[in-house]
């Protein structure tokens, strides 16, 4: 394996959403480091952790019948049973959500959930309380999609706003039609995201876990169960 590969395999890319952040912080580093050079060395450590918040790593995304893969980086919330957010027009049913909160540390890109057609992207504007709280899910700006998959069902993958975010990024549209493990958007500076389950679906999670986006399965839908694989221990 050649130099220029084994460093390029270690330091992931960088999302384009995020080439104006770390272009501007690094200018200022250098142009108000020429004035006081303490200064050059915290813009320098911001510019740096801009170049890790905006990475962009491959994933190689698990295949197969019934997989749902976690859309974010992040660690798993409390997993609960809810009604979907109104405007996506699921109705009151309660579906079981599972949420992943990501810091400001983890990557931020978005994926997809399962292989599907965007039926709906429906945008709500909100609060911006911590995403690690419960009520974060009804009360924060949020950016829903509804996937209809091919078997009739379908799952809703939430954007939502934290503390310190106040950009939900969707590249997406409706009626696109997209694969499991493909980028959908970001949230910029803290957030996290919900996936609202179908009926029958078996949690694959646990609350404090530890999700990877585009590889880690958090669940199987109803259909796909036999097909689980046995768990150690």
């Amino acid at each position: 394996m050649s130099i220029t590969r084994s460093i390029r395999e270690a330091i992931p890319p960088v999302h384009k959403a995020g080439y104006s952040f770390i272009a501007i912080s690094g200018f200022l580093a250098v142009l108000l480091g020429l004035f006081w050079q303490p200064m050059f060395w915290l813009l320098a450590i911001l510019t740096g952790w801009m170049v890790l918040f905006f990475r962009d790593p491959e994933r190689v995304t698990p295949t197969g019948p019934g997989l749902v893969i976690s859309p974010a980086d992040g660690r798993v919330e409390p997993i609960v049973t809810v009604s979907p957010p109104p405007e996506l027009g699921l109705g009151p049913a309660r579906r079981t959500r599972i949420s992943i909160f990501m810091n400001v540390f983890d990557c931020h890109v978005n994926r997809a959930p399962i292989s599907g057609k965007i039926t709906r992207i429906a945008y709500k504007p909100g609060k911006f309380v911590s995403a690690d709280l419960d009520k974060a899910s009804e009360a924060n700006e949020r950016n829903s999609l509804l996937i209809d998959m091919d078997n009739g069902q379908n799952i809703a993958v939430v954007q939502i706003a934290g503390l310190i975010a106040r950009r939900i990024l969707c590249w997406s549209e409706e009626k696109q039609m997209i694969r499991a493990g493909e980028r959908f958007g970001m949230i910029r500076f803290g957030s996290r995201l919900d996936v609202y389950l179908p009926d029958g679906a078996t949690v694959d999670v646990l609350p404090g876990q530890r999700a990877v986006a585009g590889e880690t399965v958090i669940a199987w839908l109803a259909d796909a169960t036999l097909a689980q694989p046995e768990q150690n221990g």
